[in-house]
């Protein structure tokens, strides 16, 4: 059975706190699921704080990071942190994490970037920490990156078992690792390049993400269908004329129009074009978490009021 529908919003910063407010509140109002923030060292805000103020500023909408960068903080640090959100926004908290991808990032901060290999298992240990810490239970952890002992992880989240966890990839170590332990899979470009460029573009086909969410589905296993499927998006147009959006997007990007048309990080066309190609893709990869940037949030509007929840 196919999951509903809901709608996610990621942006970096705003002009000010009055701003950051009045953007989370009318998320909310247009029916936004949940509001992300990325986390790179680069102009945005920092996600922690960023997203506690989101969570202040509304009632019933959801917040993460999109992702957080697992080499960045330590998991005793990034599962305090993250329980006392959860406790203080009232159980509205998903956490994203990532392995880290973004040579920039690495490079500016000083920072070691290790192989993918390496990230990945760091990441997992991180992803074993973070949850035992948040059992209430005592935690000894000893492993090739992390060792803790007899830590008990205060404040214990309000969500149980614990907030939803989002890890997302395009490679299949990291979606392999998502299906087994995540509630959320972000489906993704590869991201191996370090930096977006041609390299990752070429990577946003219909038949890239098939062989990505059949890896997702193969290491799941028996819990393949209880898994959300996210997908986050990087052109998306609410227009009249969708083929002539198409051909100037295909022409941008030295794509055909009909490959530009299928990918999953592109949605063109009316609302009611949107709406129809979004379910069928859901029929197709299981995409039923979409994320759309601040640019787009009114424009999509209606695409969020005609399927969340359906």
């Amino acid at each position: 059975m196919a999951h509903p529908f809901r709608f996610g919003l990621q942006l970096s910063s705003a002009a000010g706190a009055a701003e950051w407010r009045r953007v989370a509140r009318d998320a909310e109002a247009l029916g936004y699921s949940t509001l992300f923030v990325p986390d790179h060292f680069d102009d945005q805000f920092g996600p922690l704080v960023a997203l506690t103020v989101a969570a202040e500023a509304t009632s019933t909408l959801r917040v993460g990071a999109l992702v957080l960068g697992n080499d960045y903080r330590h998991p005793v640090v990034v599962a305090k942190e993250l329980a006392t959100l959860d406790v203080l926004s009232g159980g509205r908290l998903e956490v994203g994490l990532g392995a880290g991808w973004m040579t920039s990032d690495y490079e500016a901060s000083g920072i070691v970037l290790d192989p993918p290999a390496t990230r990945i298992a760091r990441m997992a240990e991180s992803l074993e920490v973070i949850t035992a810490l948040w059992s209430g239970e005592p935690v000894t952890f000893s492993g090739a990156h992390y060792r803790i002992t007899g830590l008990t992880g205060t404040p214990r989240p309000v969500q149980r078992p614990h907030p939803p966890i989002i890890v997302g990839g395009g490679g299949r170590r990291v979606l392999s690792l998502a299906a087994r332990c995540a509630d959320i899979v972000g489906v993704n470009p590869s991201l191996a390049a370090g930096a977006v460029g041609p390299e990752v573009v070429a990577t946003t086909t219909a038949e890239h993400y098939d062989e990505r969410v059949a890896w997702v589905r193969e290491a799941a296993g028996d819990r393949a269908d209880e898994l959300e499927l996210q997908c986050l998006t990087f052109l998306v147009q609410v227009v009249d004329d969708r083929e002539a959006a198409i051909a100037g997007l295909a022409e941008l990007f030295s794509f055909d129009p009909a490959v530009v048309a299928r990918s999953p990080v592109a949605l063109v066309g009316t609302v009611e074009e949107i709406v129809a190609t979004l379910e069928e893709r859901r029929r197709r990869f299981g995409f039923s978490y979409v994320v759309v940037h601040e640019a787009e949030m009114e424009a999509f509007a209606p695409v969020v009021a005609a399927l969340a929840g359906t």
